[in-house]
């Protein structure tokens, strides 16, 4: 059962990494040095579907850590 845990571990790291690199560069804290000019922007299309897969991976993530401690 640890064996399956850790190659789905990371299986989704891998992912997560993938998924962190394909994200928009410019965004968070690069306003403040001279990126995007807007104070709010929406994200739309495959910007929101790459963030949401984003905050799944890491959750799955996590979960996994923790089930990994558990067993």
């Amino acid at each position: 059962m640890q064996f399956v845990l850790s190659v789905a571990q990371f299986i989704v790291s891998l992912l997560l990494i993938f998924a962190i690199i394909l994200q928009q560069k410019g965004a968070g804290l690069g306003s403040a040095f001279g990126g995007e000019g807007s104070l709010y922007s929406t994200r739309r299309g495959p910007e929101r579907a790459l963030f949401l897969t984003t905050v799944v991976l890491s959750i799955l993530f996590v979960g996994l850590a923790v089930a990994l401690i558990i067993v």
